[in-house]
């Protein structure tokens, strides 16, 4: 069974998704995370410079041998988990992600690691393109501001809560506008704006729609 959840960033799927996959025995995989990865790879290589070529960038993401171990995201060998979500890795995943050859790549990867697991996923484009035919889809939404003030208060970032707005701003614009696997809500997802609710509420919607689901 997949749980596939979408949303913007910042409105906090990842948290709720690892608390779904906690409170049903399943396998948390977060898609964002292979990109980030795969970003971070790039910016070593190239100094904290991409280069403008998409030509260059897909060959760094066909030699990267990305693994998730039970500690976090490995890159050919090295943890990059305490990386992900640094400043520098915010300011270029989503031009890496937009890029339809890198995420062939990681789509293949994630249908890979989920095959014959019961997992949730957890993405921008995984209820529309990774697993159209997963039994549950969630949409996750929220306000920018509200959005804003949930990273900020991360505190993995050295921005202020109006910088960091208009990152995310940015972020969803180019995110809503991919030529391949833009942002959209699946026809079929439950949509849940969060601004307004708790992490507790919104799980125990998530875990009611599996639960009507598988029975």
């Amino acid at each position: 069974m997949i749980v596939a959840i979408d949303g913007p960033a910042g409105v906090g799927k990842s948290t709720i998704a690892k608390q779904i996959a906690e409170r049903t025995g399943m396998y948390y995989i977060n898609s964002g995370n292979l990109y980030r990865a795969i970003t971070w790879q790039i910016l070593q290589e190239y100094s904290n410079q991409p280069p403008e070529e998409p030509d260059k960038l897909i060959e760094i993401a066909k030699n990267c041998r990305v693994e998730l171990k039970p500690d976090g995201f490995y890159v050919n060998s090295v943890r990059v988990e305490d990386y992900l979500h640094t400043d520098i890795v915010d300011a270029w995943v989503a031009q890496v992600s937009s890029i339809s050859e890198i995420r062939s790549i990681v789509n293949t990867d994630l249908r890979e690691i989920a095959l014959n697991v019961q997992s949730v996923v957890e993405g921008r484009d995984i209820t529309t393109v990774v697993f159209p035919d997963a039994k549950v889809k969630i949409f996750l939404d929220a306000s920018v501001e509200t959005r804003a003030k949930r990273r900020y208060h991360q505190g993995v970032s050295e921005l202020s809560i109006k910088e960091i707005e208009e990152r995310i701003r940015q972020r969803d614009q180019i995110d809503r506008n991919k030529a391949v696997g833009r942002l959209e809500v699946a026809e079929d997802a439950l949509y849940l704006d969060t601004s307004d609710l708790t992490i507790d509420q919104v799980c125990e919607k998530v875990i009611d729609k599996i639960q009507k689901t598988v029975q």
